[in-house]
């Protein structure tokens, strides 16, 4: 199987020549397309997930070699889930490659984070298949790049974090209400609210809930740890 122009491209843009083009092509297939003799990347999606996983934790062993468990695990978790995938994804033009059926294209499935994030596992494992952990692990290096670094202001979930600092003042969870949605069903636009009981407030902007919910919540966290501490 020699791949084509878009593939061929896609490989340069990953650093990694396939000597099993098959592999790539598998990877980007998703499941609204697949036949019986074109599977979906679903089987490597699992497999890219550990492969991932385990040089995320090599990396961020060999980055704070004082670290505690504690202070790993969100680092370890910010960079493996599916937002970061997605993020990834997004930078190397993933969604273009993507072989997707009608209804998932005319639903926007080219930038949505779970078939993003899914199909960037689906690579990694791709490699891996291909050329072994080594290969694997110097694609998902240069890849992930800063972020390893960097991980550390990302590594906690805003959501949770909120939550936490507001369950320590005796407040009940925040309050998320989703104040509009706009443009067309494919590339819709959020607009969530967050609140807390005593009337502090966010709003925040995203093409999916949640992410507008983390905005919200990331922002309003940032300003009560600024005014209470």
């Amino acid at each position: 199987m020699k791949l084509g122009a878009d593939l061929q491209a896609f490989s340069a843009r990953i650093g990694h020549d396939f000597t099993r083009p098959d592999l790539l092509v598998r990877a980007v297939t998703h499941a609204s397309i697949a036949t019986p003799t074109r599977p979906d990347n679903q089987r490597l999606e699992f497999l890219g997930d550990r492969v991932l996983g385990l040089v995320m934790a090599e990396a961020l062993l060999a980055a704070d070699k004082g670290a505690s468990e504690g202070q790993l695990a969100p680092r370890f978790n910010a960079l493996v889930r599916k937002e970061a995938c997605a993020d990834v994804a997004r930078e190397i033009a993933l969604g273009d490659v993507l072989k997707l059926g009608r209804s998932e294209m005319m639903s926007g499935g080219r930038r949505k984070d779970a078939l993003l994030g899914d199909a960037m596992e689906a690579v990694i494992a791709a490699v891996y298949l291909d050329s072994g952990f080594e290969a694997a692990r110097g694609v998902i290096l240069r890849l992930w790049g800063q972020r390893i670094g960097a991980v550390e202001a990302d590594a906690r979930d805003a959501k949770t974090a909120l939550q936490e600092w507001a369950q320590a003042r005796g407040l009940p969870p925040p309050d998320y209400t989703e104040r509009m949605r706009e443009g067309p069903d494919h590339q819709p636009v959020f607009t969530i609210e967050v609140r807390l009981a005593t009337g502090e407030a966010e709003i925040a902007k995203a093409g999916a809930k949640r992410q507008a919910e983390q905005a919200a919540a990331k922002a309003l966290l940032a300003r009560m740890e600024k005014t209470n501490g």
